[in-house]
């Protein structure tokens, strides 16, 4: 090896080391901070946003991410959904709404992760063989419960180049709960103001080459451009999903046209 790459290698893996520190010294200080306020015991849902949200900011910044919002994302009741681009988006959607996050239930029995998700008031979903009906009720009861939850609709990651096939079977959650659909869209950046490729994570990526990829990423911006809410009243869901799958589309295309120097090409 030439004494370049041999110096190439060096910084890249001091780069890589110094990361996953910040990450771990993150994750410590989320662990204190739950401890401190007694979220491990009962999760106190009604300020726990806050907290989520400021450890969010920092695990997004531990991989080198600034989450920059476009507008002034309203801290509003809801069911909250989001483009989905990366593992990267929970961080940063964590960053910017008021919103717990759902997971499998198999996830809360993690060592480390699955205590911290206990203790950020994760909605735990129960699937009754595969039932999506059931996981739409139990959205429906916390939402009823006055807190909101995120959600990924396009049930996959993309290239972040466009929205796909909207899947509304969880939008009947905001019709039971009578609570109003507030949609954001994600835009990864490089300095040079092209779409990131280094953040997207999708297609037959693997999730050891993807964490690499974005550990050796600089200067990326995560821009959050919130969109107008939907109102489920007098909606079918089938009616909902296609307003929805409307709104993201335009509203991701006025993102990038907002925040990228270069035109996204197909």
């Amino acid at each position: 090896m030439s004494r370049a790459k041999s110096s190439f290698s060096l910084r890249r893996q001091l780069g890589r080391g110094k990361q996953i520190a910040g990450m771990t010294t993150t994750i410590a200080g989320g662990m204190r901070a739950a401890q401190r306020i007694g979220a491990f015991k009962q999760p106190p849902r009604e300020k726990l946003p806050r907290y989520i949200q400021t450890f969010c900011r920092k695990m997004a910044g531990s991989f080198g991410v600034k989450v920059v919002e476009v507008e002034p994302v309203e801290q509003h009741h809801g069911l909250w959904v989001s483009n989905h681009v990366s593992w990267m988006d929970i961080p940063v959607v964590g960053t910017v709404s008021p919103a717990f996050f759902l997971s499998k239930a198999e996830i809360g029995e993690w060592p480390v992760f699955g205590k911290l998700a206990h203790a950020a008031g994760t909605l735990f979903i129960e699937r009754g063989s595969g039932d999506a009906g059931s996981v739409s009720s139990q959205i429906a009861d916390f939402l009823a419960k006055g807190f909101s939850v995120i959600f990924f609709p396009e049930a996959t990651t993309t290239s972040g180049k466009k929205i796909k096939r909207i899947h509304g079977t969880l939008l009947q959650s905001a019709i039971d709960a009578d609570v109003p659909i507030r949609p954001i869209v994600i835009a990864y950046v490089d300095k040079d103001g092209t779409l990131s490729d280094a953040l997207p994570y999708y297609g037959k990526m693997t999730m050891k080459d993807s964490m690499k990829k974005v550990l050796d990423s600089k200067d990326v911006t995560a821009y959050v451009l919130p969109l107008a809410p939907l109102d489920p009243k007098g909606c079918t869901k089938s009616e909902l999903t296609n307003l929805l799958q409307a709104r993201m589309q335009e509203g991701l295309a006025e993102l990038h046209s907002r925040v990228l120097r270069v035109p996204v090409e197909d």
